[in-house]
């Protein structure tokens, strides 16, 4: 602490705080949206439209692949222009978007809509969400990261069981109406009236802290490799691969988790409860995985004992499906998610910095989403060509196995870190690469 010194706005209260509670807030909403309800309509479509598992869990893998093509784009205009007005312009998009989705009553409107909203989620997820809070926090960004993936938990928490309610009550296209509703009645006001884009613009500094050799009001400046030089290191292409691994079993199977429930005789009901309950817990784990990111100097290694936890998590299932092989597997499950939506960003900004964080994230998240987009599909085939889930436990338990590998990989490589900022260097002699 001998080299930073407090600083004091008139208010008395560091804004990043509530820069952090306004993107927890709205990660919330969006995540529990996005990430965990997808697994409450894959029963609800197949009964209405008479559609199979493979081809109502393809709209989720297309609409993720549309995702990952879009997120260069926000990435960019997030490292260009901030978060702030993205965050409006994509709370209006895709509050219009999910009440499209709203008047879907054939398979190719299915498809065609969910990608359109997909697309626009990028706006208003991690990316721009992720970029601002670590514009405001440096040496809490992991704490600071760590809540925003405990808000993603709080989501499945609230968002869900909320959803079942009305899917049961009113039907999934009400459901679709109230979702488009509270994105744009949320996201809109944040964006106008909470966010700002950097400490600057309120006249402080990340943390709350001033450098202690800075002059008052002196810009910190924000460090960081371009894409370009990123895309060139070995550690980017271990970890994008790796990243994408994890999140191909991961998201493959929170989309077939309540579906997995119900093929071994539990109700939907009771199936969503589990999810909530999985939500709720997830919750503290990942503060306390945020706060533990902060003191450790290789995430990589992090990463290696999740994967390690959902293998256990899968192989569980495969010996055991009735309530006590559930219960077994949703502790491994938590622990192994607990640090899912914490792991990118630590992963990324470890290796690369924060200033092109946005395009980093977008050229990495092709990969991820890539393959998000064909896990869900793949496992509705498996399961309509055998009628069980047992070969797709396998298949997650193995791709697990292979992202343990890829981040062991990570691990024995170097971080790059950048001397200078690339903004004050020159074009042409962006400073001294040196490794870590």
């Amino acid at each position: 602490m001998s080299d930073i010194i407090r600083d004091q706005p008139d208010s008395g209260i560091f804004y990043g705080w509530w820069i952090l509670i306004a993107s927890a807030a709205a990660l919330t909403l969006i995540s529990g949206v996005t990430f965990w309800s997808p697994t409450l309509y894959v029963g609800p479509l197949e009964d209405d439209f008479g559609w199979s598992r493979a081809q109502v869990t393809a709209g989720f893998s297309i609409a993720f692949l549309m995702m990952g093509l879009t997120g260069p784009l926000v990435g960019r205009w997030v490292d260009a222009s901030g978060a702030r007005w993205i965050l409006v312009t994509g709370g209006i998009l895709v509050g219009a978007s999910f009440l499209l989705v709203a008047t879907t009553s054939s398979l190719w409107q299915w498809y065609l809509y969910l990608s359109i909203n997909t697309a626009f989620r990028q706006l208003i997820l991690f990316i721009p969400l992720q970029a601002l809070v670590s514009r405001w926090f440096d040496r809490r960004r992991g704490f600071a990261l760590g809540v925003l993936a405990a808000a993603s938990a709080v989501g499945g928490l609230v968002v869900v069981p909320v959803l079942r309610v009305i899917i049961d009550q009113f039907g999934w296209e009400t459901s679709f109406v109230v979702t488009g509703v509270a994105v744009a009645a949320l996201f809109v006001p944040l964006g106008l009236f909470v966010v700002r884009d950097s400490p600057a613009d309120m006249g402080t500094y990340p943390d709350g802290e001033m450098p202690a050799h800075r002059e008052p009001h002196e810009p910190v400046p924000v460090k960081g490799v371009s894409l370009a030089i990123a895309m060139r290191t070995p550690i980017f292409w271990a970890l994008t691969l790796a990243l994408g691994i994890f999140f191909f079993s991961f998201f493959g199977f929170m989309v077939h988790q309540v579906p997995y429930y119900e093929s071994v005789g539990i109700s939907r009901t009771v199936a969503a409860t589990f999810v909530a309950i999985m939500a709720g817990i997830t919750i503290f784990s990942r503060l306390g995985i945020g706060e533990f990111a902060d003191r450790i100097d290789r995430v990589e290694r992090l990463a290696m004992a999740l994967c390690a936890s959902l293998m256990a998590g899968m192989a569980t299932l495969l010996v055991s499906s009735g309530y006590a092989g559930i219960a077994v597997f949703l502790v491994f499950f938590i622990i192994g998610s607990g640090a899912g939506p914490v792991l990118q960003p630590l992963l990324l900004m470890r290796s690369f910095g924060v200033s092109h964080y946005g395009s980093i994230m977008g050229a990495s998240i092709v990969v991820q989403t890539t393959a998000m987009t064909f896990s869900p599909v793949i496992a509705g085939a498996i399961y309509d060509a055998t009628g069980a889930y047992d070969w797709v436990l396998v298949m997650f338990l193995c791709t697990f196995a292979i992202s343990f590998l890829l981040f062991f990989i990570a691990s024995r490589l170097p971080h790059p870190v950048w001397e200078h900022p690339i903004e004050q260097v020159p074009t042409g002699t962006q400073g001294v690469l040196v490794t870590r």
